[in-house]
């Protein structure tokens, strides 16, 4: 048989996930994403997205639910793409959800930016990637899949999904390739997005099968995670001093699982008392829809979160001093809202969305603190207020950053290069032949391969952009 893989993004960089499978003719795409990053470039990689000869591509598989796996699903259908699109139950939720805020998004900067050019007596030909009705055209090749429930997905390919633990509804997807001829079965698994252990909401990652090649994503290849505990005193730290200045806490979060895992950790500090009672807005229609759209799938909670809400009926997603914002207006009165408070809105890289607007009434105020929870992709505006960097421009005007900026990022959702060496070492490696490392910008993919050859992984390949990879 012959077997291929290559990449047609997130090789050597971390968003933009598409990875395609070949089989004796047989081809299948893994995630088809977009691409972040800083706002003129990542628009020009996503619109310059293609892929060979979509009408050959057999199905494509979705791991998960975030923009830089999911964002270009619509986009793919635009240009052709008529096949099944196979996910979990939660992850098909999930992305309906991303992919139609991403036309809306779309649709309401061509509207803004139109009108910023013609006060400047200027045109704007930008159009968006997709419209709404690609979203739902989208949506309704989607074909779900459990965890653990093994389904052909062409004539040479079987998948199964196993949880990933990452967000909510997240998988490992595992291809097996049945060779009719010689009766030979070859394994391959690809990670999506690795998630960590003891995380609040859903379950740990579960061990896949022992198989031939794993395409491993490497994100976090270079750094290590704080403690849960630690973080959650830190969190505590920079409340407390936020409400002693009479500041506002500033927080860009993704509006799927990390918005959902900051509600439940300042719901577990307002109960300890460990801080005090004060206003927190969700600023994100997205994000308070996907919290509905949490509370509508127990079959990825952990057992706390069970437990609180099969066996208790409590709501780890609800408590007085939260309030969640969806109009515009309401979004916009918070800036005059006085006194201590806390703002998470998307987006999580602070490239668009309410945050920036938010950013704008804050970082110029040494009262205030923006608290960066999450990975910030190189040449974002996050990346820059992470560098503290002593002036940034938001929507086109430059502001002096005199607000603290703090960090946790023991919340991040992605396993760290000692967390994946754990994942590893508890697997059944007997068959495998190679690791083919994505997702990772290149000095963490570099660190991550130095670290597992040392634990004995005898053969690690860091996945460049267009190259194709035969396997034996």
């Amino acid at each position: 048989m012959a077997i291929k893989i290559h990449s047609e993004g997130a090789a050597q960089e971390v968003t933009g996930s598409r990875h395609v499978l070949s089989v004796n003719g047989d081809r299948v795409m893994i995630d088809c994403g977009a691409f972040q990053g800083r706002r003129d470039e990542a628009d020009r990689k996503n619109r310059g997205f293609t892929t060979d000869d979509i009408d050959r591509i057999d199905a494509l598989v979705l791991t998960h639910a975030h923009y830089d796996h999911c964002g270009l699903i619509p986009l793919l259908v635009k240009k052709g793409f008529g096949k099944n699109i196979y996910a979990t139950p939660a992850t098909r939720d999930l992305a309906s959800l991303i992919m139609m805020d991403t036309a809306n998004i779309q649709n309401r900067d061509r509207e803004y930016l139109s009108k910023q050019a013609a006060k400047r007596g200027e045109t704007f030909p930008w159009e968006p990637l997709f419209e709404e009705d690609d979203v739902i055209k989208a949506t309704g090749q989607f074909v779900t899949v459990s965890y653990n429930r093994p389904l052909p997905i062409t004539g040479n390919i079987g998948l199964e999904f196993y949880d990933a633990g990452h967000i909510l509804g997240s998988a490992l997807a595992v291809l097996t390739i049945a060779d009719p001829e010689s009766g030979k079965r070859m394994v391959v698994g690809y990670s999506g997005d690795l998630g960590r252990k003891h995380t609040p909401i859903i379950r740990d990652p579960a061990s896949i099968p022992a198989v031939d090649y794993l395409v491993l994503e490497s994100t976090y290849g270079d750094r290590l995670h704080e403690s849960q505990e630690g973080a959650l005193e830190k969190l505590a730290s920079v409340v407390n001093e936020a409400v002693r200045r009479g500041g506002r806490i500033i927080i860009p979060a993704f509006a799927v699982e990390r918005t959902q895992e900051l509600v439940y950790y300042f719901h577990i500090l307002t109960d300890q008392k460990r801080i005090p009672e004060l206003p927190i807005y969700v600023d994100s229609p997205m994000a308070t829809n996907a919290t509905s759209i949490f509370q509508v799938h127990p079959e990825c909670y952990d057992e706390d979160i069970h437990h609180a809400f099969i066996r208790h009926h409590q709501n780890p997603f609800g408590f007085n001093s939260l309030r969640f914002v969806m109009s515009v207006d309401e979004s916009k009165r918070l800036n005059d809202v006085k006194g201590p408070m806390v703002i998470i809105s998307a987006d999580g890289m602070c490239e668009a969305g309410r945050i920036q607007h938010h950013l704008i009434h804050a970082v110029e105020d040494p009262r205030n603190v923006i608290l960066l929870v999450g990975y910030m992709a190189e040449n974002t505006l996050g990346r820059r207020i992470q560098e503290k960097r002593p002036e940034i421009r938001i929507m086109g005007d430059i502001y002096k950053l005199r607000a603290r900026v703090e960090e946790i990022n023991a919340f991040s959702a992605h396993a760290d290069y000692r967390e994946i060496w754990d994942y590893l070492s508890g697997l059944d490696r007997s068959r495998l032949k190679r690791i083919y490392l994505v997702h990772g910008e290149p000095a963490a993919q570099a660190h991550l391969k130095a670290f597992l050859l040392e634990k004995g992984i005898a053969d690690i390949e860091i996945v460049k952009y267009g190259e194709e990879y035969e396997l034996a």
